[in-house]
């Protein structure tokens, strides 16, 4: 069976006390979904607050204005990781690759479209069209591969965009907690430059 999962990379988390997250799993990636913790989610947004260079620190204090003009200077929200492709069947992975930010995460739909758009390196996720089967690869053409149907693929990315709304809904009780001053600003801008809903 194939399954989807948007992750997300948690080098930035490393040594990280602003508030409370979890441990960083053995192969760095941290699904986004509605059936995360609240610890998890604070992972999450440990990893954006950092590779975005919000302000850390007195994250409660963060004003809806300090936001937006944050915000403007950056040119919106990035972050390191995206989809995460799964056959546990024949434990076959392609992983994110590198400069392909969980902001392009929906550049993937062009690949049932018939397409093979740039979806990062180091490590390269391969995608060869044979009628309508996709094979995808990480790294080789002669690398193991996943094979799904274009059909499949597509509802598979519905999953991805359903797990993604469930993070974005949590991440929203975090907001709340975390950064009472921006909580509905900060959401919207997630929602916005990661083009979750």
């Amino acid at each position: 069976m194939v399954i989807i999962e948007v992750v997300l990379e948690t080098h930035d988390a490393v040594d990280f006390t602003a508030w409370p997250i979890n441990e960083r799993s053995n192969d760095r990636f941290l699904a986004l979904s509605g059936r995360m913790s609240l610890a998890d989610v604070g992972t999450a947004m440990a990893v954006i607050f950092s590779y975005n260079d919000l302000p850390i620190m007195n994250a409660a204090d963060l004003t809806e204005a300090h936001l937006q003009r944050h915000l403007a200077e950056r040119g919106g929200l990035i972050a390191p990781g995206g989809l995460r492709l799964r056959d546990t069947t024949t434990d076959v992975d392609v992983l994110p690759g590198c400069c392909f930010g969980l902001e392009n995460w929906r550049d993937w739909w062009d690949v049932p479209r018939g397409r093979e758009p740039w979806l990062g390196h180091d490590p390269t996720p391969h995608i060869t069209h044979v009628g309508h089967v996709i094979q995808l690869r990480q790294h080789f053409e002669d690398s193991p591969s996943i094979e799904v149907t274009r059909d499949e693929l597509s509802s598979l990315l519905t999953t991805a965009q359903q797990h993604f709304s469930g993070f974005l809904d949590l991440a929203r009780q975090w907001a709340t907690i975390t950064t009472p001053g921006v909580a509905d600003r900060l959401i919207t801008a997630l929602d916005q430059h990661f083009a979750i809903t």
